[in-house]
């Protein structure tokens, strides 16, 4: 078969042991037919050919993000952006929207960062100087907290005898009345009462957040949702998918809430096709290090009253699992503090994972979303037990001084990719976006380098033993992605046979200064042999 593209003159780090790098491939249609020399891959092409000569620059095999809210992230694109440097700062977003809004119109944003602020939580009052005829409902970097002006707060009826709900905190003044802060599970209280999108409007949402991911160097995501009771971002890429729309691979996580309506339908992790998959089922063992909700063992620093939130114990989540894995669904656990790592890695390794009975099959591959601290004692686990460590490097340079305060010496188990590569886990890499940007050379950077833009916190970077090579950080975003997503035999790597997923860079990130790399410009992203986003 001859190719009916040819890439030329190109620096191509293929990920793959037997081929190594090459300066041509060969495309057919949807996949790589060819990688190795310039002549070489010319001596395959007819006449017919394109030929495109890359001018030296760099080819990496497609990037994914393992773990993005991609709903969420769309949505966004038109809300309020409260990830500002001070409080008013996003004051002042909010009066913006709110000038532009109707009266008694609902005003959504995301990324306040209290801790930015000088660490006390705002309030209510704040965003009623701001927005007094439009309820507020502005979610934290985290994610696992929210923040919502007076009227807000009526409209949802919280007053000062609501009760926390199961998994939540509405965080109260000194008379017991609610301040405007809801914790964990409490956001839902006011949630509920946001109108919700139809996966139409989320399906237009996401046209113009796949375009962002294709400037991005993205080919693929992995899905999840912020709510257990809506696959509407699902029903939205089937939408897309129907139209020939969709041009990103999608593996799309399943909230436990939907599992008992999952095992009904006879769904299975790996259901689906090369763009649209189910993954697993997402469970929340306990909250963040920003609101200071994750799990620990000891209590945070300076605050001994304090160790964290569970929201999903350990028996809850054992019957959770041991349910979804027995009708094929593998389970993908939120765990951000030690005590929920400690308590996930208990389930996992009780939890049955049989070899069902199908020609091929894999046993299930679980995953641990984030694994952002680890008691010493567990540091071998993930990988003993074949549990995939879903990490987004880019946290770590932007908790690090959070880490300090509130874990202490204890950060010398957070965020280490070394230690879990050292121990035989698979490294599939995200970016959490919206809580973190969605550009994934931003997390090959801070993994790389576990330094922030500005270069601090100074030329060996935060627990520098933690670095990995440019290969490995590259890797978490191609192969492992594509190992937790059970596609390794397809995509991650650029070889013949595999789908033409590929991305071009401006400049090699395997050999220039390492701090250089959160500069490199994608020129070009190919999903299945189609250009999505070009400058060359």
């Amino acid at each position: 078969m001859h190719p009916n593209l040819i890439l030329l003159n190109a620096k191509i780090h293929t990920l793959d042991s037997s081929v190594g790098t090459a300066s041509a491939l060969a495309i057919s249609g949807e996949r790589v037919v060819a990688v190795g020399s310039d002549a070489e891959i010319l001596a395959l092409a007819d006449s017919k050919a394109e030929k495109i000569d890359l001018k030296s620059r760099t080819v990496v095999p497609g990037l994914t993000d393992a773990h993005i809210h991609f709903e969420w992230y769309a949505r966004l694109l038109k809300n309020v952006n409260a990830e500002t440097p001070t409080l008013d700062g996003c004051l002042a977003q909010v009066a913006t929207k709110a000038a532009a809004t109707p009266k008694g119109g609902w005003i959504v944003g995301h990324g306040w960062n209290h801790n930015v602020w000088g660490g006390e939580f705002p309030t209510a009052t704040d965003l009623d100087r701001a927005a007094p005829e439009h309820p507020v409902f502005l979610t934290a970097k985290s994610g696992h907290a929210g923040w919502t002006n007076s009227l807000a707060l009526r409209l949802a009826g919280i007053t000062a005898g609501t009760p926390d709900p199961p998994g939540g905190k509405i965080r109260r003044d000194k008379s017991g009345r609610p301040t405007g802060i809801l914790l964990e599970e409490a956001t839902g209280l006011v949630g509920r009462h946001i109108p919700e999108p139809t996966a139409e409007d989320v399906a237009r949402d996401m046209k113009p957040a796949m375009e962002n991911c294709w400037r991005a160097g993205l080919t693929g995501i992995h899905n999840f949702v912020m709510a257990d009771e809506t696959m509407r971002p699902f029903v939205a890429y089937q939408l897309l998918k129907e139209r020939g729309e969709l041009g990103l691979r999608v593996v799309m996580n399943i909230p436990v809430g939907l599992l008992d309506e999952a095992i009904a339908l006879g769904l299975r992790t790996g259901f689906g096709d090369d763009w649209l998959r189910l993954g697993n089922v997402k469970i929340f063992a306990d909250g963040a290090l920003g609101p200071r909700t994750a799990a620990m063992i000891e209590p945070y620093e300076g605050e001994p009253d304090n160790k964290g939130m569970v929201v999903t114990d350990k028996e809850e989540l054992y019957e959770h699992g041991s349910k979804a894995a027995d009708h094929g669904l593998a389970l993908t656990v939120h765990a951000i503090g030690d005590k929920a790592n400690h308590d996930v890695l208990d389930v996992l390794e009780s939890v049955p994972n049989p070899k069902f009975q199908i020609p091929n099959s894999k046993r299930l591959r679980h995953r641990i979303e984030h694994v952002q601290l680890l008691h010493a004692q567990d540091y071998r686990r993930l990988g003993k037990l074949g549990i995939i460590a879903s990490m987004q490097p880019i946290h770590a340079t932007s908790d690090m001084l959070m880490a300090d305060k509130f874990w202490g010496k204890r950060s010398v188990g957070a965020y280490a990719w070394r230690t879990q590569l050292k121990a035989g886990a698979v490294l599939a890499f995200g970016s959490d976006a919206p809580v973190e940007p969605i550009n994934p050379l931003y997390g090959v950077h801070a993994a790389v380098t576990r330094r922030r833009a500005d270069g601090s916190p100074g030329p060996q970077g935060w627990y520098p033993e933690q670095r990995l090579t440019v290969e490995e950080a590259v890797r978490g975003f191609t192969w492992g992605a594509a190992y937790a997503a059970g596609m390794e035999d397809r995509l991650g790597t650029l070889a013949p046979g595999r789908l033409a997923d590929l991305v071009v860079l401006d400049r090699d990130i395997f050999n220039c200064d390492p701090m250089g790399i959160r500069e490199a410009e994608v020129v070009g992203t190919m999903v299945a042999g189609v250009w999505r986003f070009t400058a060359i």
